[in-house]
């Protein structure tokens, strides 16, 4: 809460009366204008004189950034006046009237002025950046009409260049790209808008653009009062003379279009004073009680009014008013009085709450006369309020207060302060003659100062006594006993009560000049500008050092300047709070360690346990703190959230302010207890919230917590609002008025509590005998929620009962639960009711309010919290009515827990009367069903039957009328309902009468099908088994199917029975034994991999005997596929090998089959899947059957098969037979040779089994390899031979013929062919004849053609005359497409 001190300006001519304020925007000067009828009117900016003329001024403007002030007076002349130099200029002649209109631009680079006269002319000026005229008017305007008012449009928003260069800086790329050329063009706003609008008495509005040109806007009825911007909705308001508002949308392209219009509320007959705020907030004052305020983003309105309980008086009005930028409303009244309403944001408010709730009154600010102008400035809390007489400027100063050894003294108003003596409960009121900026109380004495002067008043009776009073200027002064301390340059000067300096305690030119003074017990700390600290102990004569000067800047890293420094009862801890930044830490420094510690709200040392959310979390910040005045070792501190750059700034409001009481509009401040010891360094004892209507912390005594209450009013504040408010310590609810030893062992027992000793806790506390502490420290528990502080309560008060109901509630996850459970056994009903909603255990609040009675408040809970027992509730309710007598609304809610069915007719027994109407009424068959059996209890078996259709309840129906011997009428009901238990009891009935037919026939209705069968087996009904077996279950099948097979007929009938019944084996017995082939097709589509796999091999063998193979190989993949998915990881030893060689036979099986059927795309397939060698070897068995040398894919997948069935030998004779084709059919030796190769490494990696046999192939292998390279090697260098030496491949060809064995692998023909080539090209055409007839003789029946090419045959025939025979040419047997294979095998 804040004060203000006055200020009165003490103007040159007191014969003056003020007519107009105006502060500048960013300085602290003042503009006052004034009137007089003798001497004209004046211009004062403060209290310096600086204009006096004989017309009256009626507009001030200052300029929005430099000290320059336009004026505008009722002749029509402008002046701009320059503070502090007083430079003055005149505007050049342009008006001839009264000036109406004075508005600068948002950055002072143009003036608009206007006058009142009948023309309405309108002049636009240029003005420099330092203020100053730039020639004549850019533009004059005449509307004919006077001018009212007008105002700028503030510029478009755009990019701010500086904020974007310093976030490119710091490396914001997305700042960065818009200063990149490739990316989005940077949006630069104009530097500020020049567009503006002016209104004329005839309600016309006129927009005037950047060039300075005019045009018409809108036209309302009635003349303009004001016109004003709304930035966010970018449209214009205007308010007429008749208070009426309209809201207009502003088009690009100058149109303006109306969305709103409203009529504004008034006292009629009384000048309006209309603000307007940034925030879009509206405010008037017209001479009534309160302020209207109208929201126009929301569009909500409500009124702040006055209160008596305040101050406020009956009848008094509200003059005017004024809004501060930190949304503080002022308002002036008709008795010399300033309210003020500050906003206060309620936790957990949203915006779009109560706003008028939000606003509080505060204590109103006194002054003499009739408050008719207020205005704010735009530093420094400064307020101008004009009274007619004379001007006051008030400053803000934070409220002071002190508490200390049972007193406690709060300011009221700037020079009174209200004093408590909580001992004696004493109240007084202390008066002094200064205004109030620091007080400082003890046991017998208040100490005031101003910075000048301070008084020292004795509390002696009912009005303090002034002892002593003395000039000193000294911002901060201490008090103990009968010493005064003061700071002045490197000293502290300690005075008497009358000011005479007893004692100096010097300082150092490097520790500094003394700033700040705290004294508690007999201890005094120093903190110094230089962040020094040092302690002196008073408690001699003269003070001494307690400590040496500690410089603090080596160990706080980041210092700024101390903000406030405290110490400890015995002086052996001292408390720091940090200047200038949001700091999360509050430094300790241990005298007798010469240690600085800290504590941290955010993270804590060690950790702090302060709980953050979501809203905190970036922690608290400490803004006061306090140690107990007898307690060395409890520290108190308060925080706030810095979360938010509210708060952030509110934090250094405070600390400009060097207050903590400034928290009074801050929510979520939090108290916190700490325990700080050499031994266990510091320990949060306690964190929670300050109770609502409490302003800030002021000291903390054992057991109590002071506090300043809230100046707020609220409706729920009482009259006599006292200046101190006490709150107990947790630990000591319901101990305040407890003796000094039960008072330091329950201080000891917390202490014990928080560091974990619960041994020396409960030792600290055993000696108490007193059951009533007991109670109250187990109520404690209910608030603190230490429920292993309770049990031990429990225990010496001797409440067994409570402790083990708290033993069983432990069973419950929430700690609340438990907390409550405790509460309810305590009897604080108020605590447990809170607790359970607090944790959301609607449930068990819901058998609380049960319990206690309260069934309206659990029926609320069961229907919009704990549906889930909402019947349950009903019916113990309807439990509790029927208990009480009231049936009829038990009968409502045994209804709506849908138990009447059973508990109505139970309620109402004992009325038959009453339970006849009901089950008539309800019409419900379950009721109809239990009064139908109640009446057939009674033998009226009439009126049974007729509920018990009612009920549809057939059953009972046919069990009544077969008792009365109606069968027939009981069958009709069996056959038309079809209902299987009424259909059951006929067919018993039936049967018990030997008509076997009506039997099967209702038990085959009722789906009896078991007795149906065994009716039909005992009575040889072979026809109606067949069906009845089939419509039954598995077993009733299989009966029947034995049923058939024992009697020997109807054989196919079995077998269908046995497969439906899912024994498909003993149907395939049955069927292979009978030879019912039909049924065995049937059967065999139903079998798959899952069936026995002796089964499907014993289809696949028939299906190989009737030559189906493709159905017998699908039954064969079938049983490997099923062997393969069964669950072979179980099966070890001979179990496994046997279940291997079962595959194995069932995979020749299958293949053999494929061979047969001559598939060989499943063959190939078949053989990849099964991955068996010696099926891979039948597989490559069989393509060679095929024309594999036209395929190449089937020759690689032989030479593949091969390979995987390990047959090296079988692969071996492959690669001779594929040399041997390309040798026969194709003369490719170059191939052969490669195929011959391979062939031979093939067999040479055969395991020789028989030496002998293999030895000899491998030789032979290695012969013909050697003779198809001789002649490769003789058809490769051909070429050569025939330019070197022909004559040598003659003889190599020769010596090659020569050789025993050598056709086929090189055959005859293709060397005397190779030899006849060679001849004819060289000419030698006589040895190619002897060559072709010794070949004719070795080979008569040979073609020559196939070996001779047709040229060299020609060429002989020419040349010699030779006769040739016509065979076919060689060509011809040639294929067109030569395949070519790839016999090379890796």
């Amino acid at each position: 809460m804040a004060v203000y001190f006055d200020h009165r300006i003490e103007a040159p001519d007191v014969t003056n009366v003020p007519t107009l304020l105006a502060w500048h925007s960013t300085l602290p000067v003042l503009a006052v204008a004034s009137s007089s009828p003798a001497s004209g009117g004046n211009l004062d900016l403060y209290l310096q004189q600086v204009n006096k003329r004989p017309h009256q001024p009626v507009a001030l403007r200052w300029h929005p950034v430099k000290p320059v002030l336009a004026v505008g007076w009722e002749n029509g002349e402008v002046l701009l006046l320059t503070h502090p130099s007083g430079d003055q200029t005149i505007l050049p002649s342009t008006h001839a009237a009264c000036i109406s209109l004075l508005e600068w631009s948002s950055s002072g680079s143009r003036l608009v002025t206007g006058d009142q006269v009948s023309n309405g002319t309108l002049a636009v000026w240029k003005v420099d950046a330092r203020g100053r005229l730039q020639g004549n008017h850019l533009a004059k305007h005449e509307y004919n009409k006077p001018l009212t008012c007008g105002i700028f449009r503030p510029a478009l928003p755009g990019d701010d260049v500086a904020l974007l260069a310093r976030a490119s800086v710091s490396g914001d790329e997305t700042a960065l790209d818009k200063f990149n050329w490739k990316g989005a063009p940077l949006k630069m706003g104009p530097q500020e808008g020049l567009v503006f609008y002016v209104s004329t008495a005839d309600g016309k509005v006129y927009s005037v653009d950047e060039s300075c040109k005019t045009s018409p806007l809108l036209s309302v009825e009635g003349s303009v009062k004001k016109l004003f911007y709304l930035e966010r909705r970018e449209a214009l308001a205007v308010i007429t003379d008749a208070l009426m508002l309209a809201q207009y949308t502003l088009g690009p392209e100058g149109g303006a279009q109306e969305f709103l219009k409203v009529k504004l509320s008034s006292k009629p007959g009384q000048n309006v004073d209309i603000v307007w705020t940034d925030s879009s907030l509206l405010l008037t004052a017209s001479g009534e009680q309160f302020v209207r305020l109208w929201d126009l983003e929301r569009g909500d309105n409500y009124s702040l009014t006055l209160d008596e309980t305040l101050g406020f008086e009956k009848g008094e009005m509200i003059n005017c008013v004024s809004f501060c930028a930190r949304k503080v409303i002022a308002a002036g009244t008709s008795h010399g009085r300033i309210a003020m309403w500050r906003m206060v944001v309620q936790p957990g408010s949203s915006s779009r709450g109560d706003v008028k709730a939000q606003w509080k009154l505060q204590t109103p600010t006194e002054i003499d006369g009739n408050v008719t102008q207020l205005q704010w400035g735009s530093c420094q809390n400064l307020l101008a309020a004009n009274n007619s007489n004379t001007v006051l400027i008030l400053s803000e100063h934070v409220m002071s207060a002190d508490c200390s050894q049972q007193v406690a003294g709060v300011q009221l108003t700037p020079r009174q302060i209200s004093i408590t003596q909580f001992s004696s409960g004493v109240h007084a009121t202390l008066q002094s003659d200064m205004h109030i900026k620091g007080v400082c109380v003890t046991k017998n004495s208040v100490t005031v100062w101003n910075g000048k002067q301070v008084n020292v008043y004795e509390l002696s009776g009912a009005v303090p006594r002034n002892t002593g009073s003395f000039s000193c200027v000294s911002h901060v002064v201490a008090v103990y006993e009968e010493n005064l301390f003061t700071v002045e340059p490197n000293r502290v000067p300690i005075r008497t009560p009358q000011g005479t300096v007893k004692q100096i305690l010097t300082f150092s030119k490097a520790e500094g000049n003394p700033v700040l003074l705290s004294v508690c017990q007999s201890y005094l700390v120093v903190g110094t500008d230089t962040a020094h600290i040092q302690v002196f102990d008073l408690t001699r004569r003269d003070a001494k050092a307690h400590s040496s000067a500690k410089n603090l800047t080596d160990q706080i890293a980041n210092l700024g300047a101390l903000r406030s420094v405290k110490c400890n009862a015995n002086g052996s801890q001292v408390s720091i709070l940090i200047n200038g930044r949001p700091d999360q830490k509050v430094y300790f420094y241990d005298i007798d360690m010469d240690t600085v510690t800290y504590f941290d709200f955010f993270a804590g040392r060690p950790s702090s346990g302060v709980s953050q959310t979501e809203e905190n979390e970036n922690g608290q910040c400490p803004v006061s703190h306090f140690w107990d005045e007898s307690e060395p070792r409890l520290f108190v501190c308060e925080t706030i959230p810095v979360s938010s750059e509210s708060s952030s700034n509110c934090y250094l409001d405070m600390v400009n302010t060097q207050t903590q009481l400034h928290i009074s509009t801050i929510v979520d401040v939090s108290v916190v207890t700490l325990f700080c010891t050499q031994e266990h360094g510091l320990l949060l004892q306690d964190c929670y919230p300050k109770p609502s209507g409490l302003q800030a912390l002021l000291a903390v005594a054992v057991p109590y917590y002071y506090f300043t209450p809230s100046a707020s009013h609220d409706e729920d504040t009482p009259q006599s609002l006292p200046m101190v408010s006490r709150r107990v310590l947790r630990d000591f609810v319901g101990l305040e008025n407890c003796e000094k030893a039960t008072r330091d062992a329950m201080l000891n027992f917390s202490f014990y509590l928080t560091i974990g000793d619960m041994d020396e806790a409960f030792k600290s506390i055993k000696l108490i005998k007193s059951k009533a502490v007991w109670e109250n420290m187990a109520r404690m528990c209910v608030k603190t929620r230490r429920l292993d502080v309770a049990r031990v309560c429990l225990g010496n008060l001797g409440n067994a009962r409570a402790a083990k109901a708290l033993k069983e509630a432990e069973t419950e996850p929430e700690p609340e639960t438990q907390v409550a459970m405790l509460a309810i056994q305590l009897g604080m009903l108020e605590d447990a009711e809170k607790l359970y909603k607090s944790c959301g255990r609607y449930d068990l609040l819901n058998n609380f309010y049960q319990a206690s009675g309260k069934w309206q408040q659990a029926l609320t809970v069961a229907e919009d919290k704990d549906r889930i027992h909402l019947r349950t509730t009903y019916y113990n309710y309807a439990k509790y009515l029927e208990s009480m007598g009231d049936k009829s609304l038990a009968l409502a809610y045994f209804e709506k827990s849908e138990t009447h069915r059973v508990e109505v007719p139970r309620m109402l027994q004992d009325d038959p009367l009453s339970l006849e109407i009901y089950v008539n009424k309800m019409k419900d068959k379950n009721i109809y069903k239990w009064w139908a059996q109640f009446l057939e209890s009674q033998s009226e078996l009439d009126s049974a039957l007729h509920f018990y259709e009612c009920a549809q309840d057939y059953l009972s129906l046919v069990r009544v009328h077969c008792y009365m011997g109606n069968i027939q009428k009981g069958s009709e009901i069996a056959n038309d309902t079809g209902d299987r238990a009424a259909s059951y009891h006929l067919a018993r009935h039936y049967e018990g009468h030997d008509n076997i037919k009506q039997a099967v026939h209702f038990y085959t209705r009722a789906q009896a099908y078991n007795n149906a069968i065994r009716l039909c087996k005992e009575n040889s009904l072979d026809d109606q088994l067949m069906n009845l077996a089939l419509l039954s279950n598995p077993e009733d099948m299989m009966e029947a199917a034995c049923y058939y097979e024992e009697k020997g007929t109807h054989m196919d009938r079995a077998v269908t029975l046995y497969h439906k019944a899912g024994y498909v084996s003993k149907a395939l017995e049955l069927a292979f034994a009978t030879e019912q082939f039909s049924a065995l097709q049937l059967i065999a589509e139903d079998l798959n991999e899952n069936s026995d796999p002796a089964l499907l091999a014993r289809c696949s063998d028939f299906f190989i005997t009737h030559s189906q193979f493709e159905k017998s190989v699908e039954f064969l993949g079938a049983v490997i596929k099923g062997i393969v998915s069964g669950d072979t990881q179980r099966t070890s030893g001979e179990d496994s090998r046997l279940l291997h060689l079962n595959m194995f036979v069932f995979h020749m099986q299958a293949m053999r089959a494929l061979l047969n059927s001559g598939d060989t795309e499943k063959i190939i397939f078949f053989a990849n899947v099964s991955r068996q060698k010696e099926l891979f070897i039948m597989a490559a068995n069989y393509l060679q059957s095929l024309d594999w040398h036209k395929d190449p894919e089937i020759l690689k997948t032989i030479i593949s098969f091969y390979t995987k069935g390990r047959a090296p030998e079988l692969l071996a004779g492959f690669y001779e037979a594929c040399a041997q084709v390309e040798i026969d059919d194709y003369q490719n030796y170059e191939k052969a040779l490669d195929a011959l190769t391979e062939a031979s490494k093939c067999l040479s990696k055969a395991k020789d089994s028989s030496s002998g046999k293999h030895e000899a192939r491998l030789a032979d292998l290695l012969h013909k390899i050697t003779l198809v390279k001789k002649f490769v090697h003789i058809r490769r260098y051909k070429l050569s031979l025939n330019v070197a030496d022909p004559d040598e491949g003659l003889r190599l060809c020769e010596s090659l013929l020569e050789e025993p064995e050598l056709d086929p692998c090189v055959r005859v023909g293709d060397v005397f062919g190779f030899m006849i080539e060679h001849h004819c090209k060289h000419g030698n055409f006589h040895e190619a004849q002897c060559k072709l007839e010794e070949f004719q003789r070795l080979q008569p029946s040979q073609n020559i053609k196939y070996y001779i090419s047709t040229g060299s045959l020609q060429a002989l025939q020419k040349e010699i005359g030779l006769p040739i025979e016509p065979r076919v040419s060689r060509d011809i047997f040639k294929e067109e497409d030569e395949v070519e294979e790839d016999l090379n095998v890796a």
